[in-house]
């Protein structure tokens, strides 16, 4: 789907915001709750709209793989040119083709992909070109990994981060020949990050690997990105800490405090107009700057409705392929993984200034080919296996919406 198609359905959705505005409005100016007609109708605009989002989504993601395939230039059947020695590189990616492929490799080559003890259990060590495309699929699909702090680790050892817990006092204005007054007050504290094992299994029709025009390592690589983002973006929101990521949704004194929480005049079962700009400036400018939203569609639904004192409505969709909706003129992502049980008490969304949220990742992923598990049904089992760890470092830089 072209650009411009994309285009045209985010009219299509702002046109049904106006819409559903409408409907607020009047009932607003004749001061009075929606009719029974009304709601029917604004509940069925407000899915029309998600739809609409979600399909926006797909075809955005849609058209950027295919451009990717497009400038996807495969390489020549007649063999290596004469004269040109393959390099490393291209001799393992050749090899991990064939193992994705077939199930078999030659013993040399069988050598150069094994990576010690992973290879006496089946794992072969994934090509850098396969691993690299992997990762993009995984930046694409998990918002938090485009904005978070991103840092590459070449062991599983545990990887200390420091943090700032007392920040330096103010200074103080002095003459030329004054003593300076000496700061007490800068202290840090400490954040581990060890990557720990996440595992995949996807399966892949046999005949979908033996006859596809695509390069089989895309094939195996776009199904293990889905799987992977979606177990990543669950434990980057709501994980405990404990054998996986710290989530930015889990109160925690080595992430995101309860002190951070925020729930100043919402009510027990809703998101206010003031409770969102109370959070909203809980949070330091310098942070504030660079921050995103992050709700569930079943809140965005709700903050669609709130204005401020002055009529003006807080959300504003996105017109423009690329551009993110906006909450008081700060970018808002969806996520369905936030959580959306509006009872007292409980969390509902967040602000975040996610380059205060570090991702620990290992270099390199490794690849289990399942000859016989699925046999029956005429597929390929794959099982992706990498080390990945994360968690909140600076809890200033995070605000919690929570329900009074």
């Amino acid at each position: 789907m072209s650009l411009d198609k994309v285009n045209e359905l985010r009219a299509a959705k702002a046109k049904l915001v106006n819409e559903s505005r409408a409907l607020l409005d009047r009932a607003e100016e004749e001061k009075r709750e929606l009719s029974a007609e009304e709601r029917a109708s604004y509940d069925k605009i407000w899915g029309d709209i998600e739809s609409l989002t979600t399909r926006i989504k797909d075809e955005e993601r849609q058209t950027l793989a295919e451009a990717e395939m497009n400038s996807f230039a495969p390489a020549p059947s007649q063999g290596q040119p004469q004269g040109k020695t393959p390099t490393k590189e291209e001799q393992r990616l050749k090899a991990f083709r064939r193992y994705l492929a077939y199930g078999q490799v030659a013993e040399a080559e069988y050598r150069a992909l094994a990576n010690d003890t992973d290879a006496a259990g089946g794992y072969l060590h994934a090509a850098e070109e396969f691993v690299a495309q992997l990762l993009k699929g995984l930046d694409d699909s998990v918002f938090v990994r485009q904005h978070a702090t991103m840092l590459k680790v070449t062991s599983s050892d545990e990887l200390g981060i420091p943090t700032l817990a007392a920040d330096i006092s103010d200074p103080n204005w002095t003459t030329e020949i004054a003593q300076v007054s000496e700061d007490s007050d800068l202290s840090f504290g400490h954040r581990s990050l060890k990557p720990v094992q996440l595992s995949k299994r996807i399966k892949v029709s046999q005949k979908l690997l033996l006859t596809s025009a695509l390069p089989v390592e895309q094939i195996v690589s776009e199904r293990m990105a889905y799987k992977f983002a979606v177990a990543q973006e669950k434990a980057f929101l709501t994980g405990s800490g404990s054998g996986q990521p710290l989530g930015v949704f889990t109160a925690s004194p080595n992430g995101v405090p309860a002190a951070r929480d925020v729930s100043a005049e919402n009510t027990a079962t809703a998101i206010t107009a003031n409770g969102i700009l109370n959070a909203t400036y809980a949070m330091k400018s310098s942070y504030r700057n660079k921050a995103r939203w992050v709700f569930h569609r079943d809140a965005v639904k709700m903050l669609a409705k709130l204005v401020d004192s002055e009529g003006q409505y807080l959300w504003r969709t996105g017109l423009v392929s690329g551009q993110p909706d906006m909450l008081c003129g700060i970018p808002l992502d969806e996520s369905e993984y936030v959580p959306n049980t509006f009872t007292t008490g409980l969390y509902v969304g967040a602000l975040c200034c996610w380059q205060y949220y570090y991702i620990a990742e290992l270099q390199g992923m490794w690849v289990q080919r399942l000859n016989e598990l699925y046999a029956e049904t005429s597929q390929i089992g794959f099982i992706g296996r990498g080390y990945w760890d994360a968690a909140p470092v600076l809890p200033e830089a995070f605000v919690r919406v929570k329900l009074g």
